[in-house]
């Protein structure tokens, strides 16, 4: 069976197609919600016709936290019909806990289908890996799932339940705002508070470092300016109250440095208070996947557990493996979809 997983975030649209069982394509498009649907749309048909015709598509989504919708209820009905007019009203939905379920039944699972975009990704990762810590580090989120005995165990279901117990954390690679990894940084021997604006995001922070993956930072930048290392610097000045000409380009390095760090204690923070439940056996690796899973395998070597890539955990052609860990719930939902036969026979236990 040919299908396609479609993950539908609030700024990005993934797509990924298996074709009998093996990832065969994957790609990610910017797809920002805030002002309306009208990009999504656009995405959607750049990204069906890349995909080409299939016998079933499976979708999730995170879009309906975006601002367009005025309530999580009110954003998972408008994408599903969206997704419905798009895909065809035969598509399934991805609702976690509660399996697969039609596309138009999507008002009676509205808590379920609500971000359970982890859940899928994570969901593959139990089937494949009995034992793990599944960290997803995408543009705007760090997802970290415990997996034992070949079944999810997170204590976390709900955005709100999960926050609370260090299964999300709200830093990604790209749009994390530079403003909310810390409330001070140390500059010019000194600690400064900051300043509390959009000026910088994250992007910038690791664009200076070297660390920005190729085609990974699809928005615009905070001031609409270029996405080269010089405007970063210039970006990230502001947020210490200076300008780039105020220091040398060492000085924004040893700066951006400190934000990255500071990023990366956020997501062990995270981990460590994962790994405090006692649900996750001590010699389980770390899985990493996403945009930031350079940070993940830092991460894995900080708590002390062996790192695994996604990519290894899936039946993909060789040069589609990095592209599809970028987009893990597209990937993991055209896997799994491939063998649901029927919108209420695929379940997978939150443990």
């Amino acid at each position: 069976m040919n299908v396609v997983g479609w993950d539908i975030g609030g700024v990005h649209l993934k797509a990924a197609r298996a074709e009998s069982g093996c990832i065969v394509d994957a790609l990610q498009l910017a797809a920002p919600l805030r002002a309306g649907l009208d990009p999504l749309v656009q995405a959607f048909g750049v990204a069906k016709a890349r995909m080409g015709p299939v016998q079933r598509h499976v979708v999730t989504m995170t879009a309906e936290l975006a601002d367009t919708f005025a309530s999580r209820q009110d954003g998972v009905a408008r994408i599903a019909a969206l997704a419905a007019r798009e895909l065809g009203d035969t598509a399934l939905l991805y609702a976690g806990r509660a399996g697969f379920v039609a596309i138009h039944r999507a008002g009676e699972h509205i808590v379920d289908v609500a971000s359970a975009n982890w859940h899928a990704s994570a969901a593959l990762v139990a089937h494949r890996h009995r034992q793990a810590l599944f960290i997803d580090i995408g543009s705007t989120t760090t997802d970290i799932v415990p997996v034992a005995g070949g079944a999810i165990v997170a204590r976390g279901y709900t955005d709100a339940e999960r926050l609370a117990v260090g299964e999300l954390v709200y830093t990604g690679l790209v749009r994390g705002f530079v403003m909310a990894t810390a409330v001070r940084a140390p500059f010019a021997g000194t600690w400064t508070p900051l300043v509390n604006e959009n000026f910088a995001s994250m992007a910038d922070v690791h664009r200076i470092l070297g660390s920005l993956p190729d085609g990974a930072d699809q928005m615009s930048t905070a001031d609409g300016r270029d996405k080269t290392v010089a405007a970063s610097r210039a970006r990230l000045a502001r947020m210490v109250g200076r300008d780039a000409a105020d220091a040398d380009a060492s000085a924004w390095e040893v700066l951006a440095a400190w934000f990255a760090e500071a990023q990366m204690r956020a997501i062990i923070d995270g981990a460590m208070l994962v790994q405090s439940a006692e649900r996750l056996p001590r010699d389980a690796p770390v899985v990493g996947a996403g945009i930031g899973i350079g940070i993940a395998r830092a991460v894995a070597r900080r708590l002390g557990r062996e790192f695994i890539a996604f990519e290894t955990l899936l039946d993909a052609a060789p040069q589609v493996r990095a592209a599809a860990s970028l987009c893990a719930p597209a990937a993991a939902l055209a896997l799994l979809g491939s063998s649901a036969q029927t919108p209420l026979e695929r379940k997978v236990a939150i443990g």
